[in-house]
């Protein structure tokens, strides 16, 4: 593996152990799991294969992006591309269980998630609970729950099958497995909670060579323009990766950051700020991957659930009318410049028609336009329902993802309540959707976070304080379940 010059330059700084330190602050560290050798009973190293495919899935039509959203709520055609935009798949295949990891440039995987979900399984016999799809959270990219991106995503559904296929395909073994993980200090929380700076590595290798680095870092992507089809940071990490150790695949899935963002380098500016940053993200998982590692090749195991999470009851019919006495009332649910008043127009509708309120996100399923509501556009074999998970073992390291934008604490506490015993992996931002799930403190505050079930999903109930709570229980929950089969 090379060394990058280029990158000391970038950040004046100096070498450290492997790791590039700036002199402007203690910008990241980096940490190992010591190398140990663990076996599930039963299960011998050499029955493990893996494979791995990647593709462009830039759209070929100007579809509007999540970033280019004005603050009237209209939507721009891209102004031009940066970066293509990615899809990767790794297969790890035990012998008796396929688990398919995707992860693609792109906000969330919306429409195409049930289309992928239902050909997977009724084509390559992969339940949806060992079909793990993963966003980088990139927002320069098509917007997928605007109607008039649709077929981008259906396409990207038939695109991203096909890429399965092919890491099929590819399988080769025998592989190991590892873990580890590092520290990336550059970035900042919200919502008065303590930053989550852990970047998790996990390796695939056969014989002395890498052929995949699967990693995240809970945190928004940097992005490199605001109307641009690019990929932000994680897209540059991942190059460096694939550059700095050729034939490897890197992979990239947003952890949970939903309350934490990247600190920008002083005085650069777009698109140079995400480069550098996505330079300093890939030293840090490929010192991580040259350290010593924790070996857990094993059985592969995978479930899938729904946890139910609680909401608030609604504020009465009395204040909902004060709530609506200067808003528009005749214009539904909207993604524009009235989407804060979306629930008060919801809560009306409901107090007017007698409509039971919701008490739990299951009561509620989410429309392919982004809206909650009683039953589905049409039926369909995987309605979305919040909150999903999915809760997979490697050998003996659990693999957790959960859907949409969990907050950095929420994730802290899950690997906090394993880390100590065993390894432990962690996701956010899987399939479709990405509801923010938000800590008590933030509901307190009723922050952003804990106001987009209302603005943006048109619930008529916000969250109840023991989200959090109960978020991290029933994860735990699952994954305890899983561990004992």
């Amino acid at each position: 593996m090379k060394e990058d010059t280029s990158l000391k330059k970038q950040f004046h700084g100096h070498s450290m152990r492997g790791v590039l330190l700036p002199l402007f602050s203690p910008f990241f560290y980096v940490l190992s799991f010591s190398c140990t050798l663990l076996f599930a009973d039963g299960v011998l190293a050499d029955e493990m294969k893996a494979g791995t495919a990647k593709a462009v899935i830039t759209p070929d039509k100007p579809y509007p992006l999540t970033s280019g959203k004005l603050k009237t709520g209209d939507m721009r055609p891209p102004e031009g591309k940066i970066h293509d935009i990615y899809a990767r798949v790794l297969v790890l295949n035990d012998s008796s269980t396929r688990l398919v990891i995707v992860t693609y440039d792109m906000n969330s995987f919306d429409v195409a998630t049930p289309i992928l979900r239902q050909r997977c399984r009724d084509e390559l016999g992969i339940d949806p609970s060992c079909l793990i799809l993963v966003a980088t959270h990139n927002h320069q990219a098509p917007m997928p729950r605007w109607e008039e991106n649709f077929p981008h995503q259906k396409w990207l559904a038939g695109r991203v099958f096909d890429l399965i296929k092919e890491a099929i395909a590819n399988e080769q073994g025998p592989v190991k497995v590892f873990f580890g993980s590092g520290y990336g200090y550059f970035i900042r929380s919200t919502g008065n909670a303590p930053a989550d700076y852990e970047v998790q590595v996990l390796k695939v290798m056969r014989g002395d060579k890498v052929l995949a680095l699967l990693f995240n870092h809970p945190t928004h992507p940097l992005p490199t323009a605001d109307n641009k089809i690019g990929v932000g940071h994680p897209g540059y990490a991942m190059d460096e990766i694939e550059q700095q150790i050729p034939g490897v695949l890197g992979l990239y899935g947003d952890a949970c950051g939903a309350n934490q963002f990247v600190i920008p380098p002083e005085g650069v500016g777009q698109p140079e700020g995400a480069q550098i940053i996505g330079k300093a993200l890939a030293q840090i998982v490929l010192t991580i991957s040259g350290s010593p590692m924790q070996e857990v090749t094993g059985p592969i195991s995978s479930t899938m659930d729904v946890i139910s999470l609680p909401l608030a009851p609604p504020p009465s019919y009395e204040e909902a009318l004060a709530l609506a006495k200067d808003i528009p009332l005749d214009i539904g649910i909207v993604h524009g410049k009235n989407r804060d008043s979306n629930w008060i127009r919801t809560l009306l509708k409901y107090y007017r028609e007698g409509i039971p309120f919701p008490t739990r996100t299951t009561d509620f399923v989410c429309t392919d336009t982004g809206y909650l509501a009683r039953k589905p556009d049409e039926p369909r074999a995987f309605p979305c329902r919040f909150e999903e998970v999915i809760a997979a073992k490697i050998g003996p390291m659990p693999l957790v993802v959960m859907q949409g934008e969990v907050c950095a604490p929420i994730g802290m506490r899950i690997k906090d309540a394993f880390r100590y015993r065993m390894p432990i992996m962690v996701f956010a931002y899987m399939g479709e959707h990405n509801i923010y799930i938000p800590t008590r403190e933030l509901v307190r505050l009723d922050a952003y976070q804990a106001q987009v079930i209302r603005i943006q999903y048109g619930s008529p109930c916000g969250w109840a304080p023991d989200v959090e709570d109960e978020m991290v229980q029933g994860v735990i929950k699952m994954v305890k379940s899983t561990l004992d089969k």
